[in-house]
């Protein structure tokens, strides 16, 4: 008969996830992991498998619990037409609070680290790209529906970037940082004049 495991795995998970969001992938050991979730190694490993497993988990709950639910009324059957300028106010502003320049974007941050070079982890970054281009092309869209497909695909991909630079930039230059969302903000409000 196997064991019962005794503690909560979402908990776990986020604890995880903070750690890794915090040090990276690399830099956060087996010893780190074990401090953040309150698990010993044994249980790590028989719940995840291994160190990886247990990032898989954290980056699947980085997804579902932080990245989709802000992207989520872009993503909607009918977008409003503000929608995309509220993602950028909030985003904007988690970008500004406390705390968001040490961590920045679990997913930006791996993106640069060494095992962005594994294809799995490379995929889910690549998807994550692409779903916050669809996301912000649906959102320019609904702003401003004049727009022509080669327009509003463009305007898409240069917010896309803007997005990812002001992610990038917040660990090293927050103020920075906010003026690329104020930039992404101009952008919107020039295209629908």
């Amino acid at each position: 008969m196997g064991r019962v495991q005794g503690f909560d795995t979402d908990t776990a998970v986020r604890a995880a996830r903070s750690a890794f969001w915090a040090q990276g992938y690399e830099g956060a050991s087996l010893p780190d992991l074990e401090r953040a979730t309150g698990l010993g190694r044994s249980s790590i490993y028989h719940a995840f498998g291994s160190k990886r497993g247990l990032f898989d988990a954290a980056v699947a709950s980085y997804l579902d619990e932080v990245i989709r639910p802000r992207l989520a009324p872009l993503l909607a059957e009918t977008v409003a037409a503000g929608a995309i300028t509220e993602y950028f106010v909030g985003l904007r502003a988690a970008l500004a609070r406390r705390g968001a320049a040490e961590k920045g974007c679990l997913l930006i941050n791996t993106a640069g680290a060494p095992v962005a070079n594994d294809p799995a982890v490379a995929a889910v970054i690549s998807g994550y790209r692409a779903d916050l281009h669809r996301a912000l092309a649906a959102g320019v869209a609904a702003h401003d529906p004049r727009l022509a497909g080669e327009e509003r695909d463009q305007l898409a991909t240069l917010l896309t970037s803007l997005v990812v630079t002001a992610m990038t930039l917040v660990r090293v230059d927050p103020a920075q940082s906010s003026a690329v969302m104020d930039a992404a903000l101009r952008l919107l409000g020039a295209s629908a004049r």
